[in-house]
C-alpha cells in the first residue's frame, strides 16, 4: 500500500500567457485547475500507473472540500486531517517559452493537535506492506522535524518511507534513515554544503555518501540532463529524453510516483528507474500538474537508456 503525505496541499492554478509583461496588463490563453501538492501529485501519477493509493495531510476550508471532490473524481481515497482556515490555491504562470512563474500562498496554521491527529492515523496505516511518501512542504505551526518524526514512528511498525522535501526538513528526515529519498541536483547540493556545481562524478559521490548512512536508494532527478539511480547493490545513470516541455512542474513528483509504484510492485531497481525517467518525461508535457497517461509513458519506455555505474 502507498500511503501519500501532503502537509500543504493546494489547489494548483495553470495559467498559460504569451510573454509576461512585469507590470503591465498579461491576457490568460488558458485555466487549468488541479488538486495540487507534491504528496497527491504522487498519488494521481500512481492512480494513473494503475496503482492504488490513500492521500492523506491536511485540509482546509472550501478549498479543501474541492480538492477532496476532485480527488474522489481521480479514483483516489482522500483521509485527511482537517483543519481551521483556507487550502491554499497556488497560481502557475506559464509562459509560451516555457518559463514557469509560481506565486504559492502560504496556507492555514496546525496546531499540535491536529498534528498528533495526523501522526495517530498515519501509525495506524502503518506495516511491512506499506510505503510512506512525505512530500513537499509544511504549513505553519508544524515544526521542522516532522519528516523525522513520522520517519520513526511508522519505522516501529515495520513500514517503509520515501522522503521527497528540501532544506531542513529534509536534513532533519535523513536522521531517521529512510528507504528512499529523491533530491535533485540543487537540493543534493545544498545537503551537503557543495561550493560549486557539482559535476555528474561529484552528484554520484555525494549520493553515496546518503548510502552510507544508511539510505536504501537515493535517485537524483538533473532536469533535462536527466537522473541517477542509487542503490546498495546496483547503480543507473539515465540521460533525460526529449519531449515537448510544457511545464517542468510535477516532473519529480511523477519520478517519487514511479520509484513509490516500483516499491509496491516489488519490482528491481532497473525496472523503477526506467519508469521513473519515462513517467517525468511524460509530465513535463501535460497540461497544469496533470500526470501523464499510462499510453504515454509506454512510449516513452521505449527512448529509455540506462547505463550502469561501476565506478565508485
Amino acid at each position: 500500500m502507498i500511503i501519500t503525505v501532503t502537509m500543504n496541499p493546494a489547489i494548483d492554478k495553470t495559467v498559460d500567457i504569451g510573454d509576461f509583461e512585469h507590470g503591465g496588463l498579461n491576457r490568460i490563453q488558458r485555466v487549468v485547475l488541479d488538486a495540487g501538492g507534491k504528496g497527491i501529485n504522487v498519488s494521481r501519477t500512481v492512480k494513473e500507473l494503475g496503482g492504488t493509493t490513500i492521500a492523506t495531510g491536511f485540509l482546509a476550508g472550501n478549498s479543501g472540500a474541492v480538492i477532496e471532490t476532485m480527488l474522489e473524481s481521480y479514483g483516489i481515497r482522500a483521509d485527511f486531517v482537517h483543519v481551521c482556515g483556507e487550502t491554499r490555491t497556488n497560481m502557475k504562470v506559464v509562459e509560451q517559452n516555457g518559463t514557469v512563474t509560481e506565486l504559492n500562498e502560504p496556507g492555514p496554521s496546525v496546531t499540535l493537535e491536529q498534528t498528533e491527529e495526523l501522526i495517530a492515523k498515519l501509525e495506524a496505516y502503518a506495516d511491512a506492506d506499506t510505503l510512506f511518501v512525505l512530500a513537499g512542504s509544511v504549513p505553519r505551526g508544524i515544526d521542522k522535524d516532522i519528516y523525522r518524526v513520522i520517519t520513526e514512528k511508522v519505522h516501529a511498525k515495520g513500514a517503509s518511507v520515501l522522503v521527497d522535501a528540501d532544506g531542513e526538513l529534509l536534513v532533519r528526515a535523513l536522521e531517521a534513515v529512510p528507504e528512499m529519498v529523491k533530491p535533485n541536483w540543487a537540493e543534493l547540493e545544498e545537503y551537503f554544503h557543495f561550493a560549486h556545481t557539482a559535476d555528474r562524478a561529484e552528484l554520484i559521490q555525494l549520493g553515496c555518501r546518503l548510502l552510507d548512512q544508511g539510505i536504501g536508494l537515493a535517485a537524483v532527478s538533473m532536469g533535462p540532463e536527466g537522473a541517477l539511480f542509487l542503490g546498495k547493490e546496483r547503480k543507473y545513470s539515465a540521460p533525460g529524453l526529449t519531449v515537448k516541455t510544457h511545464s517542468t512542474v510535477g516532473a519529480g513528483d511523477a519520478m517519487a510516483a514511479a520509484l513509490a509504484y516500483g516499491w509496491d510492485q516489488r519490482w528491481p531497481l532497473e525496472k523503477s528507474a526506467s519508469l521513473g525517467m519515462a513517467v517525468s518525461a511524460g509530465a513535463v508535457t501535460t497540461l497544469g500538474t496533470k500526470p501523464p497517461a499510462r499510453e504515454i509513458v509506454e512510449e516513452l519506455l521505449k527512448q529509455v537508456q540506462l547505463e550502469e555505474i561501476s565506478d565508485v
